[in-house]
């Protein structure tokens, strides 16, 4: 380990983002948020769409902020956000119309549309990627057949976190762990999965080079250090997909672990040397994303909570306004099992009303329907364990290792009734910690490239060091066995 030095993460989500400073002192890491501003969806007449021009703002914000108090001790910054979505850049670089949600209804019909063309075992074997109709994918193969003019033109193809690069440092390359989301890229070659892309009629041409996560993009161009008066700070590409980033804090001392990444979207996987792409893992629909220090993430996108925050938002327009902290004590008021749903139902994909979707759910598969709010919303987080106890069972088959302990990374780790629901349902050590792993593996990333640390082991070791973790043991509950049959078979 070597001199102290700060780094500054960019951490976007579904629902807003930060600037996260990380000060590191050759024994310890400490993490400051410095700046955090909304994110959400666009409705425009022809879709839902991201507001990437007020999302670059911001960024340039937070860097001007935070280099205004600290800028001679910043040594890098880094970027990560979702993965899937994407933007098309025209000959000159130009940004070619706002890039659209992944939960835009462009998708639908199109991984049907794809089967037609190319057989889904086929599609599995050239890039071992989860099938979900909001994947890159389908959301150029719906430009294709909607003969959209923007691919006429389109030169460049950017995910989101290689836009952001692309704006700080005029560099057009595509980071590998946000890449492997798309389900464009063969994870055995690690490069663009171009047959199946010439299959599908998507331009193979707009896909620029794929560069390992740890690669200077490239400083900050003169304009933007200009603007946010900072001096030509590298842009570092840590994990650009904020799973991957996550992951990389996991404080794990073995290898045998499993963990979830939990917000808006609940990832629960295993990281492992080498992507999985078999008929095992085919029939548990699970991906193989890449990771940090070559590895892969073979894990499932689970619906997440997304549901709790739709259903928040439903009840703020009848003026419920009600905290997370105000849900999750309603939630352990309420009385355990007042249903079981499938979290990943494809009723639940859509923004809106979503309490009325979660009661037509349990009419339509004869259970009672969740009394009060506080049921509904327990409802929800029981069904979440469940799902993840299912998740578990597919990942413990597919590897052939018992899983444990459960590693549980992000907002998410704030919600302990989850958390304990999770130790009972799935019968699992579950640790939680540290809140902020993606900005923490994000700054792990920038200190190892720069070698401030020599490796992802001496990086994990500083997170023990670094952040308190909080244990749950399971309770054994015998009533989680019922629930369990009643996810697994609906209706019945």
């Amino acid at each position: 380990m070597s001199q102290t030095a700060n780094f500054l993460a960019f951490d976007l989500g579904a629902e807003s983002g930060r600037a996260v400073l990380g000060r590191f002192d050759g024994e310890r890491l400490s993490v400051q948020e410095t700046h955090r501003f909304a994110n959400g969806p666009v409705r425009l007449p022809d879709g839902l769409h991201w507001d990437v021009l007020h999302l670059f703002t911001e960024i340039k914000r937070g860097l001007a902020l935070t280099a205004h108090q600290h800028e001679r001790d910043l040594a890098a910054l880094g970027v990560d956000t979702w993965g899937v979505d994407f933007a098309l850049l025209d000959r000159d670089g130009r940004l070619i119309g706002d890039p659209y949600h992944y939960r835009d209804s462009r998708t639908d019909g199109m991984m049907a549309r794809a089967f037609q063309a190319v057989p889904r075992e086929e599609i599995f074997a050239q890039t071992g990627i989860q099938f979900m109709q909001i994947n890159t994918l389908y959301q150029l193969l719906a430009m294709v057949a909607q003969g959209d003019p923007a691919l006429a033109i389109a030169r460049t193809f950017l995910t989101i976190p290689d836009l952001f690069n692309y704006w700080l440092t005029g560099q057009k390359v595509c980071e590998f762990t946000n890449s492997t989301t798309t389900q464009c890229v063969n994870p055995h070659q690690k490069n663009w999965a171009r047959p199946l892309l010439k299959q599908l009629g998507i331009p193979g041409h707009l896909f620029p080079e794929i560069v390992p996560p740890g690669t200077i993009i490239g400083p900050l161009t003169p304009a933007v250090a200009g603007e946010v008066g900072s001096a030509a700070l590298p842009v570092i590409a840590p994990a650009c997909h904020d799973t991957g980033s996550a992951v990389a804090a996991v404080p794990a001392e073995g290898t045998d672990f499993a963990w979830i990444s939990s917000g808006t979207w609940s990832i629960m996987g295993v990281e492992l040397p080498e992507a999985v792409v078999n008929d095992q893992a085919l029939a548990a629909n699970l991906t193989n994303e890449g990771g940090v220090a070559g590895t892969f993430r073979l894990s499932k996108n689970v619906m997440g909570l997304w549901l709790v925050q739709e259903c928040r938002r439903a009840w703020a327009s009848e003026d419920k306004h009600y905290s997370y902290d105000d849900l999750a004590h309603l939630a352990a008021q309420a009385r355990p099992f007042p249903a079981v749903i499938d979290p990943d139902d494809e009723e639940f994909l859509k923004p809106g009303e979503m309490p009325a979707r979660i009661r037509a759910y349990c009419r339509r598969t004869g259970q009672p329907l969740p009394e009060d709010d506080g049921a509904l919303v327990r409802c929800v987080l029981e069904s979440l364990a469940l799902k993840y106890r299912w998740v578990l069972e597919q990942l413990e088959v597919v590897t052939g290792r018992r899983l444990e302990p459960i590693h549980v990374l992000g907002g998410g780790g704030q919600n302990r009734l989850l958390n304990q629901l999770t130790a009972d349902a799935t019968n699992r050590q579950v640790i939680t910690g540290p809140v902020e792993a993606t900005a923490t593996g994000n700054i792990l990333a920038q200190a190892i490239t720069l070698g401030h640390l020599a490796s992802l082991r001496e990086g994990r070791e500083l997170v023990r060091r670094s952040f308190d973790v909080t244990t749950y043991e399971p309770a054994g509950r015998p009533e989680w066995e019922e629930a369990y049959q009643r996810l697994l078979a609906p209706g019945r």
